[in-house]
């Protein structure tokens, strides 16, 4: 789209903002020159729900035990 300049975009501001609600990137220039760009805003998520997988699965009992040394070894880069 072609820049729309400051005094245009003070004038027509809330037909620019309708225009990127609808997905368009408006660019405003001063004298002839890019400034500042009007983007729509990212979608809000909704609240992210705690405990959603709680009972779906089994932390096994020994999750924090040491790993065994062949897997420390490959994690080194030794063999």
């Amino acid at each position: 789209m072609k820049p729309v300049n400051i005094h245009e975009a003070k004038t027509r501001l809330s037909k620019l903002v309708e225009r990127v609600e609808a997905g368009e990137e408006v660019v405003i220039a001063r004298a002839g020159k890019p400034a500042a760009k009007l983007v729509p805003l990212a979608k809000a998520r909704g609240r992210r729900q705690l405990g959603l997988l709680d009972g779906k699965f089994k932390i096994p009992e020994d999750f924090n035990a040491p790993l065994p040394e062949s897997v420390l070894r490959a994690f080194e880069g030794r063999k």
